[in-house]
């Protein structure tokens, strides 16, 4: 079996093109008819995913070429989703490193490398989009023998294939100046280069679980390389985590092997194969499931840990459980512990304040998607801002705070504000140098904090043009105080609808989130102050009618539009006195005191 079986995982930085390059596997590889209908990113099929054009959650597919079965692991992009990668490195055998013909190394790129090289795999890199106008080959690769060289690669993973291809387009080459036929340059490149699973079938059954989710007709479903040995049907097993010894003892009632974007059921599993089994209930992430005479865990991979963190409490407003059905702290804790046990870069903690957890994870977005996730299904919640999690010096005793490398792409005329913006939030700067057509790319160290609520300003400075990306680059003595908010904001003192008499008046104190008839309670923001301070309004203040004032002429007034906040746009704009109510069908920014004479009195208290 180990002739013909590889297994790899694509990994890149985001938008280098992972998931468009599987897709074309998949149509070359004959897994579709030629006249069968197959949607773009087929890989990318969870609704997020779609909406957001990203891949958030790591995903197996496999299909045979020459006789040659291929598993191939897809995965994220995105640094906040680095634990995905992380695990997923432990159970293939080799990589595929995809950069970008013109944009060449980003930051998750060399994180991504890091592990990879880390683990002893020889990568195969993919220079993508080559044909793009700006594609820039040549001297892509000098930089990614330069970041293979920084990291410590061996000279061995320093002599790596080098392949060009177009994945949008279905072909690979060798060479710039081969013909553009189709993949099977890289397909034979990935067979001769990547070795076969090392194969050990008179061993006792050893797989290591590294991904979990949910099937609605079988339960838990558990995926994972095997490691030695093989399992049937009915086969007795049990669960061993690390630290802690034997977990669970249960029978395999379902074996699943990976087609496409199918998992088709068999009969048994063997040695070196990439599968996904059912019929444990407590066994997750990072345990072993092994034949009964093995006692001992298999090593899993150590994963980076959190560097953010929000709290996740109850939604207590006056609107509260008009949308959901999900709204009480047992059902929201559940609900936490199910994603941490399936996501080891997230970890939920119970806080001191009774309905409230602590969620930590590895950015914004990541969180930002936790969320978003939850309010589909029906919770209701109130969301802190994030805060970062601090670590102390065990030699000097001084506060040690997360930092980041970041890469900034945008237009020339735009350098001078955003090297000011980043200097006030105590941002230093590594590197500047032309990438182009008028562009300038800026690198970065600053502390992960000094990120939080940045994204916005900076699309506003850049008029939409620029382009950020971070990676966690490590923990460095605090770097003091940052500048908050420069803005208050306008909170409502009364409860009701919103009138389009009063927010008439109120648009020349500043910008305003709701709208007429939008339903309000006292504490609830409701626009941005043009002042520094927090100002108390009415927005439900009707018209007082007279003979002299008819009600009608309301119909008259013209108000802006309101400015529309996002979920990551909101949990960034927030203070340490505010929180975001999360609904089924909306987002409120509120006050976490919803009292005015309360809120005057913590205030005392905090100075």
């Amino acid at each position: 079996m180990s002739k013909e079986l590889r297994n790899l995982a694509i990994i890149a930085h985001v938008d280098h093109g992972k998931t468009t390059l599987v897709d074309a596997m998949f149509k070359q590889s004959g897994l579709f008819r030629d006249n069968q209908q197959m949607e773009t990113c087929a890989m990318d099929y969870n609704d997020l995913e779609r909406e957001r054009g990203i891949t958030i959650l790591a995903k197996c597919t496999s299909f045979t070429w020459n006789n040659v079965k291929l598993n191939i692991v897809d995965t994220p992009g995105h640094a906040d989703f680095g634990g995905e990668v992380e695990r997923i490195l432990s159970m293939v055998e080799g990589v595929l490193l995809l950069v970008d013909s013109s944009e060449g190394p980003m930051p998750q790129t060399k994180f991504v490398l890091t592990k990879a090289l880390a683990l002893g795999q020889r990568p195969i890199v993919v220079i993508n989009k080559v044909d793009k106008p700006d594609a820039r080959a040549e001297e892509v690769i000098n930089e990614i023998f330069d970041l293979f060289a920084a990291l410590g690669a061996s000279e061995e993973q320093l002599d790596f294939p080098i392949i060009y291809a177009s994945g949008r387009n279905g072909w690979a080459v060798r060479s710039m100046t081969d013909e553009h036929r189709d993949l099977t340059p890289l397909l034979e490149t990935i067979v001769a280069h990547i070795s076969p699973p090392q194969i050990d079938m008179n061993a006792p059954f050893q797989m290591l679980a590294t991904m979990l989710d949910y099937d609605q007709y079988v339960g838990r479903v558990l995926t994972g390389k095997i490691m030695s040995g093989a399992a049937s049907i009915n086969s007795s097993v049990h669960a061993i985590r690390e630290g802690k010894g034997i977990v669970e003892r249960a029978r395999l009632t379902k074996l699943l092997s990976f087609e496409g974007l199918k998992r088709i059921p068999i009969e048994c599993v063997e040695c070196g194969d990439i599968v996904a089994i059912a019929g444990l209930q407590i066994a997750t992430v990072a345990d072993t499931i092994a034949s009964t005479e093995i006692t001992t865990p298999l090593k899993s991979i150590s994963v980076d840990p959190p560097t953010l963190s929000m709290v996740f409490s109850i939604n207590d407003s006056p609107l509260g459980g008009q949308d959901g059905k999900k709204l009480t702290s047992r059902m929201i804790w559940d609900r936490l512990q199910k994603e941490a046990e399936g996501n080891i870069s997230i970890s939920v903690t119970r806080t001191d304040e009774q309905d409230s957890f602590e969620v930590a994870g590895r950015g914004e977005l990541q969180l930002g998607i936790l969320i978003e996730t939850m309010r589909r299904e029906g919770f209701e919640l109130s969301i802190s801002r994030p805060h970062v999690l601090y670590r102390t010096d065990e030699i000097t005793g001084k506060k040690l705070e997360p930092m980041e490398e970041l890469y900034i792409d945008l237009d020339e005329e735009f350098v001078g504000i955003v090297v000011e913006k980043i200097t006030l939030r105590k941002g230093s700067l590594l590197d500047m140098r032309p990438s182009g057509v008028g562009k300038t790319r800026l690198k970065f160290l600053i502390p992960t904090r000094g990120l939080i609520g940045y994204h916005c300003e900076f699309l506003t400075d850049t008029r939409g043009s620029g382009v950020m990306n971070r990676s966690f680059s490590g923990y460095e003595p605090h770097k003091g105080p940052i500048e908050g908010r420069s803005k208050g904001v306008l909170v409502s003192n009364s409860a009701g609808n919103a009138v389009p008499y009063a927010l008439y008046f109120l648009e020349e104190r500043g910008t305003l989130f709701v709208s007429p008839g939008d339903p309000l309670y006292e504490g609830m923001i409701i626009g941005e102050h043009c002042k520094s301070n927090e100002l108390d309004v009415n927005p439900t203040k009707t018209k007082q009618l007279s003979n002299m004032r008819a009600a009608g002429k309301d119909e008259n007034i013209k108000l802006s539009p309101p400015r529309a906040i996002s979920l990551e746009q909101a949990l960034s704009y927030i203070q340490d006195d505010e929180l975001v109510e999360v609904t089924p069908k909306a987002f409120r920014l509120r006050k976490k005191y919803l009292d005015q004479i309360t809120r005057k009195k913590m205030s005392r208290l905090t100075e």
